[in-house]
Formats: C-alpha cells, sequence, structure tokens
C-alpha cells in the first residue's frame, strides 16, 4: 500500500487515478480548491488546495503529509485551460495559467523531493501533455505552460541522476474527460477559431477514457525504475505523430498541424 498525493483529484483524470489508486489499495490524499467537489470514497482524504494560492501550498503539503506519515508518491495532474488569440491574451492572464501550471507544480515537486530526501525511494509524476510538443492552435498559454513543466522535469531528471526518487513526465494525448467544459473562452469573431475549437471538442469526444491513464500511472508506481517520460492516448496521437513531428522541418510541422485542425 502506498500513501499517494494527488491534486485535481476531483474530476477527469484526476478522479479516475484516485479511483483506479484506491482499488488497487492504495490510500490517496487528492486535493480539490473545492473538497465538496472530492468524492467520499473510502481510502480518499479530501485536501483543499488552490494553486493558484502561492502563500498556501507548503503549509498544505506538509499538513496534509502529517496525517500521511509520508508520501511515497506525488503525482502533480491540477490544471486548467484558455482558449483563443495569443495576441490577446492578457499578461494577467498568462500569469495566472503559469501560476498553476507551472509554478504551483514545480514548488509542489520541490516540496516532495524534499520530503523524500533519505528514502529508499520516491516517485513524483508531473502530468504535462503532448500538447507540449504538438501545440494546439489558440491554446498558447496551455501549450507554453505545459512544455515549461515538462522541460523542467526533464532538467530535474538529469541533475537527480539515477537516484532513489525517480520523476516522471506523463504526457496525455486527447482524453475524453469533461476538460473543455472548465476552459476559459475568449469572444472572438474569428472562424477560424471556432473551426478550431469544433475540432478540439470532435477530438476529445472521440479520445480515449481516462481510465487508460489511470492504468499508466498504476504500472508506473508499480515499477522500481519507471520511464522518465510516457504518452498516453490513441495510438495515432501518442505514437505515430510525435515521432513522424519530431523528423518533419518546421514548416512542415506547421502545416500538418493546421490540415490537423482544418486551419
Amino acid at each position: 500500500m502506498k500513501r499517494i498525493f494527488l491534486t485535481g483529484a476531483s474530476s477527469g483524470i484526476g478522479l479516475a487515478i484516485a479511483r483506479a489508486l484506491i482499488q488497487n489499495g492504495h490510500e490517496v490524499w487528492g486535493t480539490s480548491r473545492r473538497t465538496e467537489r472530492i468524492p467520499a470514497l473510502l481510502g480518499m482524504h479530501a485536501v483543499a488546495l488552490d494553486l493558484a494560492d502561492r502563500e498556501s501550498l507548503g503549509a498544505t503539503f506538509r499538513s496534509a503529509s502529517r496525517e500521511a506519515g509520508e508520501f511515497d508518491v506525488v503525482i502533480n495532474n491540477a490544471g486548467s485551460g484558455y482558449f483563443g488569440r495569443a495576441e490577446s491574451l492578457s499578461s494577467e492572464e498568462l500569469a495566472r495559467h503559469f501560476q498553476v501550471l507551472v509554478f504551483g507544480q514545480i514548488e509542489l515537486m520541490h516540496l516532495a523531493l524534499e520530503a523524500m530526501k533519505g528514502r529508499p525511494r520516491g516517485l513524483v509524476i508531473n502530468v504535462t501533455s503532448l500538447a507540449s510538443r504538438l501545440p494546439v492552435p489558440f491554446m498558447a498559454a496551455y501549450n507554453a505552460a505545459k512544455a515549461a513543466l515538462a522541460s523542467y522535469t526533464m532538467s530535474m531528471q538529469l541533475e537527480l541522476g539515477n537516484g532513489p526518487v525517480r520523476l516522471v513526465d506523463l504526457q496525455p494525448a486527447d482524453i475524453n474527460t469533461s476538460f473543455n467544459d472548465a476552459v476559459a473562452r475568449a469572444e472572438s469573431n474569428d472562424p477560424r477559431v471556432e473551426q478550431t475549437w469544433q475540432a478540439v471538442d470532435r477530438n476529445m469526444k472521440n479520445a480515449p477514457p481516462p481510465d487508460l491513464v489511470a492504468r499508466a500511472v498504476l504500472k508506473l508506481i508499480a515499477q522500481d525504475n519507471p520511464p522518465p517520460r510516457i504518452t498516453v492516448g490513441d495510438t495515432f496521437q501518442s505514437g505515430v505523430a510525435p515521432l513522424v513531428f519530431r523528423l518533419l522541418p518546421q514548416r512542415v510541422r506547421l502545416w500538418g498541424l493546421k490540415k490537423y485542425y482544418g486551419i
């Protein structure tokens, strides 16, 4: 049995991960801004956490850690999205997204690594996104934030070496959740924006369920030497597209993404 700290546990991928962990005998300290949204499950400890509130992150994590005794695994999963033209994105909105998707999660990662020092084993999983490598049009803040966290994770992997605490960059492709319902959408008269949104929404509705990510997490926490990065999604998005994309020049990459989203 492992004790696991999981952000964004009230819905979507986070809730699927929490359910799978509990069903497999693990204990979860799951966070949400509103704890009433977290299901009352045996083995689930609801933790109020707002990643936008920088002052409370350390105190909240340490309080949960004292209650747990210690955490074997920390999973950075919480997220948010903004859909609209990058040129109309305000500096305040951009800063808010980076606080939630980058700075808050990096701070939790640092807190986890500090707490795991001297332990025979520890694991931190940062849930980034395939959008860090294959950006979605009109989601510049999300793409850039996920790319920043992925790059930071890889940098930390280089520095930590082969020590007992491992970091994993888990990159979901499109997963069928209610994430789009919570995405903030800017008003726009640009038909390309609406066309892209329809493609994004259609792709998500046709995507695999979040249980696919949950099963991947179960495999990761069972491994002594988990892979530093995994991509989870359908065969094309998680396997074929990243491989082909990596081999293409930037001009062709841009053309391919425009074709994919119909713009």
